[in-house]
């Protein structure tokens, strides 16, 4: 009996239409570089936005220089702010250049992992050029060790690309949710150009072409670009193929298809209007659907415009104003430290390849027909499983089939199970935190943690999501492929993925 993997529309998925991923994690992964020149795979490989396998290792920052921005965003609203959200836009506190100049070589010494460097708000950096690119000077002279990153909406775009490039910001992200006027009018109510505030389509199709003239310049002088693009029902969900096919045609190096965000505490015009966003199948559908045509970005975290530290984590409130002016920083002695925890993550890095390629899995990691099942893992990072359950935040989640493993994206809960006996939720309030963790684990048939308490290992199995805490500290790509032959071992019921078996 032959087994086909089918997505909504009863085509074969992405993975199964590319025969299934290697042995190493589809998408962005540094196992799908390799055919990359060295000088782009250099430029990657500690970017923990442009490499997947790097995001468990590194961390970034961003420092919140610039307030002002030339377009409006339906799904945008920047003067709410919590200190407990993840969402772009959103920041505690306005820095100087010189605040944000400080507060990096704070950041770098105390979090030597820390390797990128960008501004992406809370409004756009380069209706802000003075503020945004005095930032990026001071960073330049004083830690030249550390990448610098941009991310905009492309409309100021092609009048800074020769100060981008002086500046060596190798990497930036341009936030392109359309290539049609008529679309772009439902998501932009109006941008401001040329002093004139243009409403529509009009001021949609202008934004449009500057996003791709700024492309173009950014992709001849050889600045990496990754391009973001919010999904949204109903707007623009078709038409983001045809937006994955233009980028990717000029020259763009990722593609990060994320979902809106539109609470409607938040008071955005799509959370007013109640404009749903995307569940994690429609998500992960998409995701697939664009995936033939560029490399994905799948673990994006949606960071605030003041994110400090690993993606997923937020170590923002330990660098306020007031603490970083406490601060003695020597950084001339941090740059010594943070290179020689850099030489011993990558030759960490390097340990781990070659564990891998020693224990080298066959081609087919079950037999052809076997269902695919969806994993969820809990990590602090290091690409291992080395976090409990109950103090877990987000869950990565992977998708391992006969052809190998992929990574499907990282689900967000608001608050951990339990992280200890002076903050445990109980009663009620810890059976609410338990169910909206089964729910964003609904589509998983198992999870893998450093340990799993009594009460949700008993829940996990009511919900046919089998518990372990088995794998401990073993790399996540291994531990996901052993709990694969564990599930068919045990006979497993398939969830529900699309998944038809035709003879």
């Amino acid at each position: 009996m032959e087994l086909k993997v089918l997505g909504q529309d009863n085509q074969p998925s992405a993975q199964a239409q590319a025969g299934g991923c290697s042995s190493g994690t589809c998408g962005s992964s540094e196992d799908g570089m390799n055919h990359l020149p060295d000088s782009v795979r250099e430029k990657v490989h500690n970017h923990p936005c442009y490499s997947e396998e790097a995001h468990h290792f590194y961390a970034r920052m961003h420092v919140a220089v610039a307030p002002a921005c030339n377009i409006q965003c339906h799904y945008c609203n920047r003067k709410y702010d919590c200190a407990n959200e993840s969402r772009p836009g959103v920041v505690s506190e306005l820095l100087s250049p010189d605040q944000a100049a400080k507060k990096v070589l704070a950041v770098a010494s105390e979090i030597p992992q820390m390797t990128v460097l960008g501004v992406a708000g809370p409004g756009d950096p380069l209706a802000n050029p003075e503020r945004t690119f005095e930032t990026f000077r001071e960073i330049y002279e004083k830690a030249p060790d550390i990448k610098l990153c941009l991310s905009t909406n492309g409309l100021a775009l092609p009048d800074h690309v020769d100060e981008i490039e002086a500046l060596k910001v190798d990497h930036v992200t341009i936030t392109i949710n359309c290539v049609d006027p008529e679309v772009g009018a439902k998501i932009y109510p109006w941008v401001f150009w040329k002093n004139r505030r243009i409403k529509g389509a009009k001021g949609a199709k202008i934004l449009i072409e500057r996003q791709q003239k700024g492309l173009e310049m950014l992709i001849e002088r050889g600045i990496l670009v990754k391009v973001n693009s919010v999904l949204i029902p109903g707007v623009n969900d078709e038409h983001l193929k045809e937006v994955s096919k233009i980028v990717k045609s000029k020259g763009a190096f990722l593609h990060n298809v994320m979902p809106l965000i539109a609470e409607a505490e938040h008071g955005t015009f799509y959370g007013v209007m109640g404009q749903r966003g995307p569940n994690k199948q429609e998500l992960s559908d998409l995701q697939d659907a664009c995936a033939g045509d560029m490399n994905m970005m799948r673990h994006c975290r949606q960071c605030r415009a003041d994110a400090v530290g690993l993606l997923g984590e937020d170590r923002g409130q330990e660098f306020t104003l007031d603490k970083i002016d406490a601060m003695d920083i020597d950084y001339d002695a941090a740059m010594e430290k943070r290179a020689n925890i850099h030489a011993g993550i990558e030759a960490h890095r390097d340990a781990l390849r070659a564990e891998q390629a020693e224990n080298e899995m066959p081609d087919l990691l079950a037999p052809v027909g076997t269902p695919p099942a969806r994993i969820a893992i809990t990590t602090k990072g290091g690409g291992v499983i080395n976090e409990h359950f109950g103090h877990a935040t987000e869950f990565l989640v992977y998708e391992v089939a006969p052809e190998g493993v992929r990574f499907i994206g990282p689900r967000k809960v608001e608050n951990a199970y339990c992280v200890g006996p002076d903050v445990c939720p109980s009663g009620d309030d810890k059976g609410t935190v338990l169910d909206a963790i089964l729910e964003a684990l609904s589509d998983c048939s198992a999870v893998l943690s450093a340990k799993v308490g009594i009460e949700p290992w008993s829940r996990l199995e009511d919900a046919r999501i089998t518990p372990s805490g088995e794998y401990a500290m073993d790399q996540i790509e291994d531990a996901v492929r052993g709990m694969y032959g564990e599930l068919i071992e045990q006979g497993w019921a398939v969830k529900d993925l699309n998944v038809q078996a035709v003879g």
